[in-house]
């Protein structure tokens, strides 16, 4: 899973980095200093918004609330795996009843964002489908801004995730499976905790569809040709991390992999706060994170994880040849050796998924349980996701990234 480490990148001096305050708490008994951070938040109404299995299915939100005390003004614990639309509207509904003057989300990735969300609607007063990213018949993609005061967040993780320390979010509308997407800065959080008991709340199933998309997104991250020297420490950092926790997640009684695979995605965040580019530039990426996210969308049962693990070998098979000189310092960092620029896409798939099928993940869409008549939806969707394609150049892509889909299949 790791190997020789790509050559040294042809460095741009040319950069801005930038850095957003917050504090991260991470250990045994991390979570001991939340009232403490609460009071330096100057909140006397905290309000905590995660999923039903960790209410009521573990003991953390009972010593959160004990923790707190006075200072919890209530909880709501229905959003969905999906953070669908409807879970969202009605956790906002009970923060704004009970007064809240910080939210704390509690739990991974949907759970997460959908707490930006409830900050951003509780401030905002326009109509949802004006704050959410625009997609013109023609043109890139427009992210209106959200200019109201938020509400201070402290994230509280029970599995790792990339939405950790972001300012993006994405939630799922009942009605139509589509993705909307919010941006804003003012939802990066005031405090990180990385808990050990917290952590290790999540079943190895969640952990394991987590690490392989961290450990996917690192991988492909390898590939930046023209990043700056401190974006090229946070990629090469991250990809040893993740890839030296994957032998290890299947222990959940172990909390080190789980800390591992929480500093491997901070780093995965830091990268565009470094000067980086999203995804890295290249196509195989940008397209199996569009897939893997409108994959999310259509089929509730299919995680992140899943949904890379089941597309980018095709992806890499049918797109890598676009990107040779990113392809060879990927196929370089995992050790493939010499590698021609015609083998590299091929050669990077099949070791890819190699490692996915030893942490037990498809390798096609055929095993995820789903109905093939649901690709032309999820294709539809794949066309309209900001982070993988801000100028909108899928579109013109259309026909063969229908044509990479069925043959995923």
């Amino acid at each position: 899973m790791s190997g020789e480490q790509p050559k040294t990148a042809s460095y741009k001096y040319e950069f801005r980095a930038t850095g957003y305050p917050f504090r991260l708490y991470s250990g045994k008994d991390a979570l001991e200093k939340l009232p403490e951070e609460a009071a330096r938040n100057r909140s006397r109404r905290a309000f905590i918004v995660c999923g039903r299995t960790v209410s009521r299915k573990t003991p953390l939100i009972s010593r959160m609330r004990q923790l707190l005390g006075e200072r919890l003004a209530g909880v709501f614990d229905e959003i969905d795996k999906d953070t669908s639309r409807s879970s969202v509207v009605r956790a906002t509904e009970a923060a704004r009843a009970a007064g809240a003057d910080l939210v704390i989300g509690v739990g991974a990735g949907s759970v997460i964002q959908g707490a930006r969300i409830v900050t951003i609607l509780l401030a905002e007063q326009r109509p949802i489908e004006q704050l959410v990213t625009q997609y013109p018949e023609r043109g890139p993609a427009i992210s209106p801004k959200l200019m109201e005061p938020k509400l201070p967040i402290i994230n509280v993780l029970t599995a790792p995730t990339t939405a950790q320390n972001r300012a993006g979010s994405r939630m799922r509308d009942d009605a139509t499976a589509r993705g909307m997407e919010f941006f804003d800065p003012k939802t990066r959080p005031a405090a990180i905790f990385w808990d050990a008991d917290a952590l290790l709340t999540a079943p190895v199933s969640l952990i394991r569809t987590g690490a392989a998309t961290i450990w996917c997104r690192a991988v492909m991250n390898l590939g930046a040709t023209d990043d700056n020297p401190l974006v090229e420490g946070d990629r090469l950092q991250s990809y040893r991390l993740a890839a030296g926790a994957l032998p290890s997640i299947s222990d959940a009684a172990d909390p080190a992999p789980r800390f591992d695979l929480c500093a491997a995605t901070l780093l995965q965040n830091r990268e565009a706060d470094d000067g980086g580019v999203q995804f890295a530039r290249h196509w195989a990426l940008r397209v199996a994170y569009a897939f893997s996210s409108a994959l999310i969308s259509a089929c509730p049962n299919v995680g992140q994880g899943e949904g890379y693990s089941a597309v980018m070998g095709t992806v890499l098979r049918r797109l890598g040849s676009r990107d040779p000189e990113a392809m060879a310092r990927i196929a370089a960092g995992l050790g493939l050796g010499a590698t021609s620029p015609v083998e590299a896409p091929r050669r990077i798939a099949e070791r890819m998924d190699e490692v996915f099928r030893s942490l037990g993940m498809p390798t096609h869409l055929s095993e995820l349980g789903i109905e093939r008549g649901k690709l032309p939806q999820v294709l539809d969707l794949s066309l309209r996701n900001f982070n993988a394609d801000p100028k909108r150049e899928f579109v013109r892509e259309r026909e063969l990234l229908g044509e990479i889909l069925q043959s995923a299949w």
